[in-house]
């Protein structure tokens, strides 16, 4: 039996919204991942005083890293808001074009050389930028992708938006990998700018392709009813707290690409033997792996009892993140570029599948709000620091062991918080989510209450027919 038009359309806007949702959330990934690269390569050089010692001045640059991550929650809530209130597709507009602005101002920003403290201080005022913008972003387009999706196919569609993070990680990876070639003066002149600069333009795409975009069938019922909440935020706060610290609990696992691709780059670079373009290939390698194996999670999610498998995903990991450390101190180009690439399968099918999964767990009309919320209290929590506290530990000790025992502790905070959230919010993927259910329940509630209130208009209308046709007969 062939599609009807209307669910060909419906096919054709739900595709659509997953391609937007993935060319945008791409745009604004690279743009947040390059800082990850220039810090551990550049940063700590050119932006702060030759004086400090080479360990303290690289701490130092992921502490700006980390500025990115504390502003997060800040744009969680603010666009979070916005988007409850007005709608997602404002507000990823919005978001994009703070990106790009703060992205491109990293590229012109004078050096510790020639503006002295102001350096190190507009870095990191660009950088909170950067963080607001991406802690608005990450929810509104996990949404406009699930949203849109055909029924029961939400966590699926989610994948569009999660795909965004390899793809920009990789475009990131690949635009230092270019300029890895050029001589170290030239490089950390203006090499490192280019991708910064880059920016601009793929802002420009990304704009085109966002301004088409729909609002999704669930919020336009919201905006149309005017039920949007006063201040969803505090509804959030006031009745899914539980929830909300759930899902920041669920979601360190996908904060360990940081430990890989930002502190193990630095790691590798400075006190073990790699050259800077033979570990960033290792890194490509990695994530294009990442790329291929992630959306087989949310396909897994999709299939079978979710608990089993978000086990699958996260056991895994228990193991393989810590021994990715030790088989990259082998500086031995295959065994580390193998260490990483088993490493990244659990937690890249994990990352695919949790935004789906967080969706679900909050009501439509503070979804944006609830969603964001929770992810950009773990970003907040854990994923900034993750480069710090694996710096610090290595500092503190020498070892890399630390390290390794903090990344597999992430992956188990994961595991547990995972499971209790699947409790709350339900593990059967072919049926609603809790929360789904309740708003359903709504939409028939009004749908009973609208029909009531107009079946008295009606039986009013038939007694004044009935009252006419006794006076004319007369």
């Amino acid at each position: 039996m062939s599609a009807s038009p209307t669910d060909r359309e419906a096919t054709k806007k739900a595709r659509k919204a997953g391609i937007a949702s993935f060319v945008g959330t791409t745009i604004e990934w690279y743009d947040f991942y390059i800082y990850g690269t220039a810090a551990a390569l550049v940063f700590g050089k050119i932006f702060f005083s030759d004086d400090l010692p080479a360990g303290v001045a690289t701490l130092l640059a992921f502490v700006t890293l980390w500025a990115g991550f504390l502003a997060r929650p800040i744009g969680g809530i603010i666009f979070g808001h916005l988007g409850d209130r007005i709608g997602r597709k404002n507000t990823l507009v919005i978001t994009l074009i703070m990106m790009g602005i703060s992205t491109v101002g990293v590229g012109l920003l004078p050096t510790h050389a020639q503006i002295g403290m102001w350096a190190p201080i507009l870095l990191v005022l660009l950088r909170v930028l950067q963080g607001v913008a991406v802690g608005g972003e990450w929810g509104g387009a996990v949404l406009i992708a699930s949203e849109n999706a055909p029924k029961g196919k939400g966590i699926l569609y989610s994948a569009f938006a999660q795909q965004g993070s390899p793809a920009g990680n990789l475009l990131a990876t690949m635009a230092f990998f270019l300029l890895s070639s050029m001589p170290t003066p030239e490089f950390l002149l203006y090499g490192w700018r280019i991708p910064f600069l880059f920016s601009g333009l793929l802002v420009i795409v990304g704009m085109v392709i966002r301004l088409k975009l729909e609002e999704s069938d669930a919020m336009k019922a919201v905006l149309a009813k005017k039920k949007v909440v006063k201040l969803p935020i505090a509804e959030v706060l006031r009745k899914h707290w539980v929830l909300v610290l759930l899902g920041a609990g669920a979601l360190p696992l996908a904060q360990v690409t940081y430990f890989k691709n930002t502190f193990a780059l630095s790691w590798a670079t400075s006190e073990l033997g790699y050259e800077r373009g033979t570990f960033l290939g290792i890194i490509a390698i990695a994530l294009v792996v990442q790329f291929i194996v992630q959306p087989f999670g949310a396909v897994l999610v999709s299939k079978i009892d979710m608990r089993v498998a978000m086990c699958l995903m996260i056991v895994p990991e228990l193991f393989l993140m810590p021994a990715m450390f030790y088989a990259i101190r082998t500086e031995t180009f295959a065994i580390a570029a193998i260490g990483m690439c088993l490493a990244t399968i659990p937690h890249s099918m994990f990352y695919g599948a949790i935004g789906g999964i967080l969706a679900r767990a909050f009501p439509a009309k503070i979804r944006y709000s609830g969603l964001s919320t929770a992810y950009q209290l773990c970003s907040l929590v854990v994923g900034g620091g993750t480069p710090v506290l694996a710096q610090w530990l290595l500092n503190r000790s020498g070892s890399v062991t630390g390290v390794a025992i903090a990344a597999g502790t992430y992956a188990a905070v994961s595991l547990v918080c995972t499971l209790l959230l699947l409790k709350r919010t339900g593990y059967n993927p072919k049926a609603l989510s809790i929360a789904e259910q309740a708003d359903e329940a709504e939409l028939e509630l009004e749908a009973q209450e609208a029909a009531e209130s107009a079946e008295p208009a009606t039986h009013t209308e038939s007694a004044a027919e009935s009252t006419r046709r006794v006076h004319v007969g007369a």
